[in-house]
């Protein structure tokens, strides 16, 4: 029976810390800031070397440069990206034509939260 109160007790404890150390999630959604500052990283970060490229921000960049469409509804004819990815919406149309301009403003993205 003492067996018993350890273990449910170890387990309570064990559900209670690990509820207190999780944050809720949030749910933000990215602003015209957001984008706005991921679009200006993104130029330098292909400049200094410091992103690196997937072959989706590849397939991504050869779509943007044949102007097409792709299944996911990326819409590549606008200003910016308008897509249900949260990492390249809002990310420049003509950034979106270079594979590692995507792979910077994706990571901008990522650090920020989305």
């Amino acid at each position: 029976m003492a067996m018993q109160y350890k273990v449910v007790s170890a387990l309570a404890l064990i559900l209670l810390v690990s509820l207190a150390a999780t944050r809720a999630a949030d749910g933000e959604i990215p602003t015209a800031a957001d984008f706005a500052v991921c679009n200006d990283e993104a130029p330098e970060a292909v400049k200094a070397g410091t992103a690196s490229p997937i072959m989706g921000d590849h397939v991504r960049a050869e779509t943007a440069r044949v102007g097409a469409m792709t299944i996911n509804s990326i819409d590549f004819t606008s200003r910016v990206i308008e897509s249900s990815d949260p990492q390249i919406h809002g990310m420049k149309a003509a950034g979106a034509k270079d594979a590692t301009y995507q792979a910077a403003y994706r990571s901008c993205m990522r650090r920020k939260g989305f």
